[in-house]
């Protein structure tokens, strides 16, 4: 068996059998394709042989590279479900994945998180959750809340009967102040996967996310997924649900929008609730200055 053919049948798992979106697919393939390169296998038994002092050869080799701490956690997910599946193949009775733990993280002060970090808690949420259907809706609702600075308990107040998305949703937050938020394929295309996945049936009049039982799905369990995910990715306890509607203001007045415009789309009452997002802002742009300047940068 070559190198390729490992690649190709990892490949044909994450997208037949696992059903993975083409960004998680590419990035353990990716992460694959490194650690069979520099372990040099050439069969499952050769991966299923690999152990945590291997790995974390593996993973040091990477930081050296410049991988970042939540890179650096996707990619420690990545190589362990890789190294399950290669145990399966090779038909070990206990194949599981190698205990390994992710790269501590330094403590500092609340930040949105970015937006590889964004993609990368929407894809773990999906890749860990213990049904596929689950999983789908848990990135659908997060999606919402980073795609289009939705609230979460807005996103879980959508009915049935707004299914399918279009391009702009009509939605009521505090006080029932009503606004416009902008619908990007990425997030109408989770939302489809999640019906087209959930078991339960969706009616007009009911809630569109449904829990587990087939109940409306509760704040609690979305707080809950994105928790696991957080740690998984070594992300700092600031990154909550509500974070991410942060981070979509954030990311918006980075790319240039304008405060009026940014408050229509979070449906704030005054400006002055939306000016915050300035604060946080530069203080991002100077975190970023901080790293980048060379005399700044302490090597």
């Amino acid at each position: 068996m070559t190198k390729a053919d490992l690649l190709e049948q990892w490949r044909d798992h994450l997208e037949q059998n696992r059903r993975r979106s083409p960004h998680t697919v590419r990035a353990y393939l990716a992460a694959a394709k490194l650690l069979i390169e520099r372990q040099g296998a050439e069969s499952w038994s050769d991966l299923a042989k690999l152990e945590g002092p291997s790995l974390r050869t593996h993973l040091a080799g990477r930081r050296a590279d410049g991988l970042g701490n939540s890179s650096t956690a996707r990619e420690l997910s990545a190589i362990k479900a890789l190294v399950k599946f290669a145990r399966e193949q090779s038909g070990l009775s206990e194949a599981t994945p190698p205990r390994l733990r992710g790269p501590r993280i330094k403590k500092g002060l609340p930040r949105p998180v970015t937006p590889d970090e964004a993609t990368n808690l929407a894809e773990l949420v999906l890749e860990s959750a213990s049904d596929d259907w689950i999983g789908a809706r848990d990135r659908a609702v997060l999606l919402l809340l980073y795609g289009a600075g939705m609230r979460i308990a807005e996103a879980l107040s959508l009915k049935g009967s707004d299914h399918p998305l279009g391009e702009t949703l009509s939605v009521t937050g505090k006080g029932n102040k009503q606004r416009i938020v902008p619908i990007i394929p990425l997030i109408r295309d989770a939302v489809d996967a999640y019906v087209s996945a959930c078991p339960w049936k969706i009616d007009p009049d009911t809630a569109l996310f449904k829990g587990a039982k087939g109940g409306p799905l509760s704040q609690g369990m979305v707080q809950k997924a994105m928790a696991k995910a957080r740690v998984a990715l070594g992300l700092p306890a600031t990154a909550t649900p509500h974070a991410l509607r942060h981070s979509f203001a954030t990311h918006l007045l980075s790319a240039g929008a304008d405060l009026r415009s940014l408050q229509e789309l979070l449906g704030h009452a005054s400006l002055g609730s939306t000016q915050i997002y300035t604060k946080v802002d530069a203080a991002t742009l100077l975190e970023t200055y901080r790293d980048a300047h060379p005399r700044e940068r302490k090597d």
